[in-house]
């Protein structure tokens, strides 16, 4: 008896090791640079629709420096991989190109987000938002800052960075319009997404505009490097700071006075949602033609325009009324 038992325990054994294991799809979630706390929040997100999926694995990578070089590096270790997807925030639409089109050459599903590769280097963008939006956003901020009249500037993350130059494009046609022409944009500068060097052309846009009333930083190291200069510079009511930031960054900004407003998207959507996108093409229920819709899980559903792209959401307003709240998330 104990040996017929002991015989059917090692056959079930034997089966359970025989059965191949549930297969996984790697996902590379390529992010500008690591240490963002933005795409720290989007690998939180990521990792949540992995679960949800189930047969998804999430490799979360980037370069140590916003560089275009450095994510062509390691998208060429990804396509050695053999990973199924690649989900990337590109730091230059135009350098990345050539190698995303040698990982769509090899099978692997190209979707960029946040900050577009050109149309030809991938199979989908997913934008946060609509730059038409985000742009007359930044505007409403600093006027509701500042008031109707004054000089701003605009602190920036790469010159090339594709997501930054929309929204400011976007920003000087609302800042066009007879309605906001009272406030004039003297200069825009480019820190790079680093904090030291966001911080220095902050001070250094001090220097060059006595008269400046507002930075504006479309980027979320940028926003938060220019309001700890204009309080280290003791600027605080005269000098305002809004722009696109993290709750958990900005709470302590909002609180000195040198930020008002801000405003974001959720990033832990964004990386969700780009990874639902990614799997949806994985598995073959998205090709990627316009007017073709794709699911997003939870955040809901979005349609392809002609380019390829599509908006997940408005930005949203965070001041002294809400910060807290959300600095828990992210």
């Amino acid at each position: 008896m104990n040996f017929r038992k002991s015989t059917l325990l090692g056959a079930v054994l034997a089966a359970a090791l025989a059965q191949p294991a549930l297969a996984t799809d790697k996902i590379a979630l390529v992010v500008k640079s690591l240490g963002n706390g933005f795409f720290d929040a989007a690998h939180q997100g990521a990792l949540e629709a992995a679960k949800e999926l189930k047969d998804v694995e999430i490799i979360y990578t980037g370069p140590a420096k916003a560089t275009a070089e450095g994510q062509i590096e390691i998208i060429n270790t990804l396509i050695a991989q053999n990973v199924k997807a690649i989900v990337i925030s590109a730091n230059d639409p135009d350098a990345l190109v050539p190698v995303m089109k040698k990982a769509m050459a090899r099978g692997i599903k190209v979707v960029s987000f946040d900050s577009a590769v050109r149309k030809d280097g991938r199979l989908m963008h997913l934008a946060p938002s609509s730059n038409a939006l985000i742009g007359q956003k930044l505007v409403t901020m600093a006027e509701d800052a500042v008031g109707k009249t004054g000089e701003v500037a605009v602190l920036s993350a790469t010159a090339q960075a594709t997501n930054q130059n929309a929204w400011i494009a976007e920003m000087k046609t609302v800042l066009a319009q007879p309605a906001h022409s009272g406030l004039k944009l003297v200069s825009v500068v480019y820190g790079d997404d680093q904090s030291d060097k966001s911080y220095r052309e902050a001070q250094g846009l001090f220097k060059s505009y006595p008269n400046l009333k507002a930075i504006i930083a479309p980027t979320t190291v940028g926003v938060a490097a220019a309001a700890k200069a204009v309080q280290d510079e003791k600027k605080v009511g005269q000098i305002f700071v809004t722009g696109l930031g993290l709750p958990s960054e900005m709470a302590g900004h909002v609180k000195s006075g040198a930020v008002k407003s801000f405003a974001i998207w959720n990033p832990i959507d964004l990386g969700y949602s780009s990874i639902h996108a990614a799997y949806a093409f994985v598995k073959g229920t998205a090709k990627g033609v316009p007017g073709e819709k794709i699911s997003l899980g939870r955040v809901g559903t979005v349609t392809l325009d002609k380019d390829n792209e599509a908006a997940m959401a408005e930005p949203f307003n965070y001041d002294a009324s809400n910060v807290d709240k959300f600095a828990k998330f992210f």
